[in-house]
């Protein structure tokens, strides 16, 4: 299962958004730390599910009249501030925490009513476009520590016969999440002595940030996007822009209010649609609640929460949903069961990646596979795309 995770300073609302993304209680308070343990758990993106395409709609839980929704892991982290990898705050904490990541999703107070420190200011006092790079940088000094800590082994390894740079810098970097293949096609982009002992701090920061870059990419929620003043949102995108990072106007507590609504049954919604329809009696506080709040949504199409957990999984991270199928006529399981089961895959996968996905003894024993939508055998080098709806043949079939 991928998973993604929340980081930002104290107090810009990641515990709300991991709450409304998981609907998992967790503290949620004022003032910075509130976190302490990471919170791990179960949160789902958003797709069309390929039972659009046949009359009758899948049975699946995880269906909602054809929006599919796939798992993934969410992990809110302790709050992270100036210095932390230096060991401030919860640094250490905080930074090991990210490392298991795919993705990372840093979460700004949009407002300005919380200082760089996560203490609560006047709204509008404080520039959140300070934060744009705040997580990468701290990250990126972070992961140089550790590369030039551990660099002496590396010089070490250079004197044998045999030195591969690509897997010495590999083991240094395996508890980050950077494979060899990571390391070598970052080496590729990076100009560096071919001797380890005569690399500069500048060239392990490159190296840092580089990995960092390829491992853990991030994508900015414009959080508290409801009171926020207008130009804070747009010179957060132009910053963005700049950076080349995704910025997603949010408010982690109107989705937290819609989703209890729609428990409640009090309204009609589900996650990622860009309104809601009013279906119980509601106070008068209620109703100028959400008025305000689907003003919002009509401003930045939702509220911002689903489309950034959709955002880091099929744009930062380039994958697609696959559908493995027994019957490909009826497109179900050995149960009966219409479209059960879905896989996030990296762009360009095979069919016989998605037989591992399903399990490595069904990929081991690959023969070949079905398009069940065209009901045509696809060959093994055969790319699959968003949608799919793939029969798998195996001899642990």
């Amino acid at each position: 299962m991928l998973t993604l995770a929340l980081a930002g300073k104290p107090n810009a609302g990641k515990s709300t958004f991991y709450s409304a993304a998981t609907r998992a209680e967790v503290d949620m308070a004022n003032y910075p730390f509130t976190t302490i343990d990471p919170n791990r758990g179960v949160s789902y993106v958003r797709t069309d599910c390929p039972c659009l395409a046949r009359e009758e709609r899948c049975g699946t839980e995880n269906c909602h009249e054809g929006k599919r929704y796939v798992p993934v892991e969410l992990i809110d982290v302790a709050g992270l501030v100036p210095g932390a990898h230096e060991g401030r705050g919860l640094g250490n904490q905080f930074l090991d925490a990210l490392t298991n990541a795919d993705a990372i999703i840093t979460v700004v107070d949009a407002s300005g009513a919380t200082n760089a420190e996560g203490e609560p200011v006047d709204v509008g006092s404080y520039d959140p476009v300070e934060e744009i790079d705040f997580i990468e940088e701290e990250m990126d000094r972070w992961l140089a520590g550790i590369v030039a800590r551990n660099w002496e082994g590396v010089e070490r390894q250079s004197r044998s016969p045999g030195f591969d740079i690509d897997e010495a810098i590999s083991d240094v970097l395996t508890g980050f999440g950077a494979s060899e293949a990571d390391v070598a096609v970052v080496l590729r982009e990076l100009e560096y002595p071919e001797n380890p002992r005569e690399w500069t701090d500048e060239d392990r920061r490159g190296l840092a940030r580089l990995v960092r870059a390829r491992t853990k990419p991030i994508l900015v929620a414009a959080n508290k996007a409801d009171i926020a003043p207008a130009e804070n949102l747009d010179r957060l995108r132009e910053a963005g822009e700049k950076a080349g990072r995704h910025v997603i106007p949010t408010t982690a507590e109107g989705e937290l209010a819609l989703r209890k609504g729609a428990e409640a049954g009090l309204i009609a919604y589900d996650p990622g649609d860009p309104d809601f329809e009013v279906l119980g009696d509601l106070s008068g506080a209620q109703q100028e609640r959400l008025a305000e709040l689907g003003d919002t949504m009509i401003e930045y199409g939702g509220t911002g929460v689903q489309q950034a957990l959709d955002s880091a999984v099929y744009d930062l991270l380039d994958r697609f949903t696959a559908y493995p199928v027994q019957n490909e006529t009826r497109w179900t399981d050995g149960q009966g069961n219409v479209l059960p089961d879905a896989f996030l895959l990296p762009a360009h996968s095979t069919p016989k990646d998605l037989a591992y996905a399903v399990h490595s003894d069904i990929g081991e024993g690959y023969l070949h596979a079905v398009d069940a939508r065209s009901n045509r055998r696809i060959g093994e080098g055969h790319e699959l795309s968003e949608g799919d709806v793939i029969k798998i043949v195996s001899t642990a079939n």
